[in-house]
This record gives structure tokens, sequence and C-alpha cells, in this order.
């Protein structure tokens, strides 16, 4: 048991040491490997964004992938995708419909989800260990695979719970700043189909809620906030 302990001990000291130089690598290719959004229609929803929130700009930069995506580093830099851009200028998105992708990353950063996410790493990984050493000498056959099964299903309720706050942010920024949830709604019910023609799907759909059910919540959030006006 003592062994278990330091072990795992070791682990949580080693991730908290690693996973911030690890991000700060990480952050740093993408802005490597990305440019500074200047679509003039977006970045005009991105600046009345910016002064529904009392900032003087947002700065978003496109990461010059294919896929379609948004992504917020832990150190606060909000990214779009190139694909996402591309299915902009080819009419498949709105320019309110990427604001949102914008404002939902906004929540991950406002929330502190990217950072809270670098301890949770540690503690998944300490878990899983303890778990492996465990049912190992229970199951010796398959002890390592059902802890790995359950450390990932922890971590994937973790992601679809940022997700929901991320979401509810995004609404009520979306609102304020007179852009509406609309656009957030639409783009999800699009999510599916996006990127399909080039043999992926959107990243966001991997280790999140259910598209359905991301809707249901955001249409509940515009529902209660009508009832107050």
């Amino acid at each position: 048991m003592i062994k278990i302990f330091l072990i795992s001990l070791a682990s949580i000291i080693i991730g908290a040491l690693i996973n911030p130089k690890v991000g700060k690598k990480n952050n740093q290719k993408l802005i490597s490997e990305s440019t500074i959004l200047s679509e003039p229609l977006l970045k005009s929803l991105t600046n009345r964004i910016a002064k529904s929130l009392n900032l003087a700009e947002i700065p978003v930069r496109v990461h010059e992938v294919k896929s379609f995506n948004g992504l917020a580093t832990s150190e606060g830099q909000i990214f779009l995708t190139r694909g996402a851009l591309d299915d902009f200028y080819n009419g498949k998105v709105t320019a309110e419909e990427l604001s949102s992708i914008i404002a939902h990353e906004l929540g991950h950063v406002a929330l502190g989800h990217a950072k809270r996410r670098m301890v949770d790493f540690s503690m998944q990984n300490a878990l899983r260990i303890i778990l492996s050493l465990a049912l190992s000498r229970l199951i010796p056959a398959i002890g390592t695979y059902i802890a790995n099964f359950i450390t990932s299903i922890l971590k994937a309720k973790l992601s679809r719970n940022d997700e929901y706050e991320a979401d509810a942010y995004a609404a009520a920024l979306l609102v304020k700043s007179g852009i509406g949830a609309e656009a957030q709604i639409s783009l999800l019910k699009k999510l599916e189909t996006l990127g399909a023609d080039r043999g992926s799907i959107p990243q966001w759909l991997m280790s999140h809620p259910k598209t359905a059910d991301r809707i249901f919540a955001i249409e509940q959030l515009i529902e209660k906030w009508g009832s107050k006006d």
C-alpha cells in the first residue's frame, strides 16, 4: 500500500512539473503554425463580443490546418482552424456561427478549464496507476485494461461537464453582445456534417456531450432568461 501511495505521489509531482512546460511548448507550436485573423466580418463580431466584456479586442489566430475546430490554450489564446474559415468562405457556416466558437473558447479560458485539465491529467495518471496495481493483483490478465477504461470514463465525464459550462458562458456572451445564441444552436446542428468532405469529423464532437443534449441545454437557458424579461 505504501509503495502504491509513493508511486502515485511521484506521478502527481512529476505531472505538476512537466505539464506546464508541455503546455507552453504546445502553445508556442500553435502560434508558429497560425496567422492572425483578418477576416473583416468575423473581426467585427469579435469586437462586439470584446465590447460586451469591456475589452479593447479579442485576438484570434487561424491555425493552419484543414479540420473544423476552435480551441483555447492554457495561456488564454483563442484559435480557429483554417478549415473552419474555409467553410465560412464556402457558405457552409455564417460569421455569427463562427463567432459562437470564439465565445465558446472564451468560456473555456474564463472558467479556467485549460489550466484545470493540466491538474486533472496528473490526478488521472495517479488514479490509473493505483487502479492498475490494485486490479492487476485481483485480475492479472485484464486489470490494467479495466483501470484504463475507468480513467477514460472519468476523463470523458470531466470533459463533457466543461463543454456544458463553456456552452452556457458562450450563450450568455452572445446574447449580451447582440449576436444571439441562435447562431450557437444552428452551428451545433451542422457540426456532424462539417469536415466530412475532408475525411474527419469535427474535433468538437470528440469527448463532447451529444449534440442534441447541448442544444437542449442552451434552449433551456434561453427560455429561462426570456422568462425574466
